[in-house]
């Protein structure tokens, strides 16, 4: 039977596990500013993703993508040597594009609402092209006129 609050308890955990070793257990100095977004464990417990954000220039983040694979066997030790379950789940890890997305996603609405202030301008400062009412209007009737 599948317990996803199981599942969800464990995650939080492992998060906390896994931060605890990258900063404890992992001596390499070349070790970026990492922090561990979210994790995602399989409903059966038995494999855990792990997303993670760096800080830095990009050649900064694919040296640290190295180093903490080269060491997730670590951090898989340290992680199974602290949990109370039966099974260490294998763990991956995943950078986490999201805030790199929301940044873009940023400047996209900044850049619409740039725009969308040019075309207000633009609109203030219009003319009517031809006549202000273009569509034609019914004739009136003359009588109704006269009898006034």
């Amino acid at each position: 039977m599948v317990d996803h609050a199981r599942a969800r308890k464990l995650a939080e955990r492992i998060k906390v596990l896994v931060a605890e070793a990258l900063e404890r257990a992992v001596k390499d100095p070349d070790l970026g500013f990492v922090t561990i977004t979210e994790v995602k464990v399989t409903p059966d417990l038995q494999h855990a993703s792990i997303f993670y954000t760096v800080y830095g220039t990009p050649a900064e983040k694919k040296l640290t993508a190295e180093i903490i694979e080269k060491n997730r066997g670590l951090v898989r030790r340290e992680v199974g040597h602290n949990l109370s379950i039966r099974l260490t789940p294998t763990i991956e890890f995943i950078p986490d594009e999201i805030p790199e997305t929301a940044a873009a996603m940023n400047d996209l609405l900044a850049e619409a609402r740039a725009r969308d202030e040019q075309v207000a301008k633009l609109a203030a400062e219009a003319h009517w092209a031809g006549e202000e009412n273009p569509y034609k209007e019914p004739r009136k009737i003359q009588d109704e006129e006269d009898e006034d």
